[in-house]
């Protein structure tokens, strides 16, 4: 059977132990065996090399380096890595090498909680299917991202809510990459748990865990 490991903390504002409650049970639905801790320390361990999935459900937050540098290995080695919103996005935001792995960072979300337009860039993806452009309410994160990411979904930024020189800025919403002999996908949807109640945002998200995972 595959595993997963589900680490979960950092700001408390996104909902993380909840949030990785509902991934967890989306995992073990699809057949994986998930651990799920709030230790960052998990991420240090040397069994992570044979996990198929990691899936930091984290906001801000610091890391020591020992475990990062084992994370960073094991996805190099071919461990998936995943995440959503914050996680990725937004986790340990002073570690330039994890963000390298990633292919983001969160710098902005003008205007705060909003509706806005998520754009399927790519209905052939597995990912994507049968999956149809649709409206979200939530957070529109602006990233400074990898240009070698693959991406799957893009939402376009009006240029108001105080921020005019982002009109028309297309930006990633969903995307996959590799690193190394490893797989990553982000979506930047779900911010809190409730998110995961629209039916594209879960679906997106969970067949970007099963793609990710080895």
């Amino acid at each position: 059977m595959r595993e997963a490991l589900i680490v979960w903390g950092g700001w408390p504002g996104h909902e993380p132990e909840a949030c990785a409650t509902i991934i967890a049970g989306m995992l073990r639905e699809d057949g994986m065996n998930v651990h799920v801790t709030h230790d960052f320390a998990a991420f240090g361990d040397p069994s992570l090399q044979r996990m198929s999935l990691v899936v930091p459900v984290i906001t801000r937050a610091k890391i020591a380096r020992e475990p990062l540098d084992n994370l960073i290995a094991a996805v190099k080695s071919g461990t998936g890595l995943a995440g959503c919103h914050g996680g990725l996005a937004g986790s340990f935001r002073e570690e330039v090498d994890f963000h390298f792995m990633c292919g983001c960072q969160w710098v902005a979300h003008p205007g705060g909680m909003i509706d806005f337009r998520v754009e399927v860039t790519r209905p052939d993806d597995p990912i994507m299917a049968g999956i149809d452009s649709f409206d979200y309410a939530s957070e529109q994160y602006y990233l400074h991202y990898d240009p070698a990411i693959e991406i799957l979904a893009t939402t376009t930024f009006s240029g108001g809510h105080g921020a005019p020189w982002t009109k028309g800025v297309v930006m990633p919403v969903a995307y996959k990459r590799r690193f190394g002999d490893g797989r990553i996908f982000y979506s930047a949807l779900g911010h809190s748990a409730r998110e995961f109640d629209h039916a594209a945002m879960r679906m997106i998200l969970r067949r970007g865990l099963q793609w990710a995972a080895r």
